[in-house]
């Protein structure tokens, strides 16, 4: 049994753009979907599982679909590095977390080998394409530009833990100081995406340093 359910790309429960077989982008149109049955089992079998619901509802979301995520009792996605308010304003129906496995890490973002990568890959042309989502990280840490990397990565998640959102999670990605993203959109062979190995085993992680002080801040905020 599953505590919780992460319905990926949740606007899909809406409507989804079609492109006919052989023709263009500019020939599709968008489908609208059966949203107020298909928001109804998604209730019915969370209660019957006794599961969370969240729903990714991160880049273009239609009016109105927050709303009726809400009503239907549909965690909201909120993710730092697209939030220009502070933690402390969120909203309760939320699950609260500093990255997606399609972000940078705390640790590539503060060290720049996330965007060095995407340069690398030819995915952005220049090692300032990231400078706003690292002017958030700064924001968000408080840290001069000097910190030691684990230190950034346990105040990132103190400021977290000030969200009022029903849940706050943590990567083990971000725990353990990992500068890689487990995946990078847009590339294929170009990386070994979700293939990335951890840098310890999953039975050394409650004794590492890093994961126990993160553990350690969300549970003191969080109380």
């Amino acid at each position: 049994r599953g505590g919780g359910l992460r319905i990926d790309h949740v606007m899909g429960l809406f409507r989804l753009f079609w492109i006919p077989h052989g023709l263009p982008p500019a020939e599709g149109a968008f489908v609208r979907y059966p949203a107020d049955e298909l928001l109804a089992i998604v209730a019915l079998e969370s209660q019957r599982a006794g599961a969370t619901v969240v729903g990714e509802d991160l880049g273009t979301v239609e009016e109105g679909v927050r709303e009726r995520l809400a009503a239907a009792g549909i965690l909201s996605y909120r993710v730092a590095w697209f939030e220009e308010r502070p933690p402390v304003e969120y909203p309760e129906l939320a699950m609260a977390a500093v990255t997606t496995h399609d972000l940078p890490t705390i640790s590539g973002l503060w060290t720049g080998a996330d965007v060095a990568e995407q340069v690398r890959l030819g995915l952005v042309d220049s090692d300032r394409a990231l400078d706003s989502t690292r002017a958030r990280l700064v924001q968000l840490a408080g840290r001069p530009d000097t910190a030691d990397v684990n230190e950034v990565v346990e105040a990132v998640h103190a400021r977290l833990a000030e969200a009022p959102s029903l849940l706050v999670t943590a990567t083990l990605d971000d725990a353990l100081a990992v500068l890689e993203r487990p995946n990078v959109p847009g590339t294929t062979s170009e990386r070994p995406n979700w293939s990335l190995a951890l840098p310890l085993p999953l039975e050394a992680l409650e004794q590492a340093p890093l994961p126990r002080r993160i553990a350690s801040v969300l549970a003191e905020r969080r109380a």
